[in-house]
């Protein structure tokens, strides 16, 4: 068997700072070209944690460079939407600078750390295995719960039950897919519900 290749650091760097470019871009075509409700898979914390994820798999190195190069890429990602949307779309440039947009970049370090880790570790064995496997269905299911919660909203009469049917379906999907075996998606599957309790819970306390 041939023994697995690491990208280098210089390569790592490069396709992080690339790589975050790319997926602000494609993100905000994304929000403005797709029907709803498919649509929302842009806007989607989810979608960029799940990001980061399939970067640490591919940096696949030991410890610190998955989590490094993730924060780096959705670090990226957030001035490369903001740019794209005043570019094609006229938006004010100062957007750029503004609290939120520091607040998402904040959190982009936070989710690159966690959820690149993750990805790395669905190259390892036992818990941490499982861990990572559950990570990218953590992330849907719990956004799938905040669909959910604004479906009873009032303020939101049409409901997003489309939204949830479908953050659910890619958790599922994304666990069948990484799992090598039944026992580890089904080990994964019910790692991942306390997970997804401990972001939403998260999101509930910041907002």
């Amino acid at each position: 068997m041939l023994p697995a290749v690491h990208p280098d650091q210089r390569t790592t760097a490069l396709a992080a700072v690339a790589g975050g470019i790319l997926l602000g871009v494609l993100d905000f075509l994304w929000i403005t070209s797709v029907p709803y409700p498919f649509a929302e898979l842009g806007n989607s914390t989810a979608t960029w944690a799940v990001a980061a994820f399939a970067f640490g798999y591919w940096v696949r190195s030991a410890r610190v460079r998955p989590a490094l190069a993730a924060a780096v890429l959705l670090v990226v990602a957030v001035p490369s939407y903001y740019l794209a949307a005043a570019l094609i779309q006229g938006d004010a440039l100062a957007v750029l600078w503004q609290p939120s947009s520091l607040f998402w970049m904040f959190l982009g370090v936070l989710a690159g750390v966690v959820f690149g880790t993750g990805g790395a570790w669905v190259r390892k064995t036992g818990w941490r295995q499982i861990v990572g496997i559950a990570l990218p269905a953590a992330v849907f299911f719990e956004e799938a719960a905040r669909f959910a919660r604004r479906t009873n909203d009032p303020n939101y009469p049409s409901g997003y039950w489309w939204n949830v049917a479908i953050d659910v379906a890619l958790a599922v999907l994304i666990v069948a897919l990484i799992g090598r075996t039944f026992r580890q998606r089904a080990l994964a599957l019910v790692t991942a519900l306390p997970l997804a309790a401990i972001v939403f819970l998260g999101f509930t306390l910041v907002g």
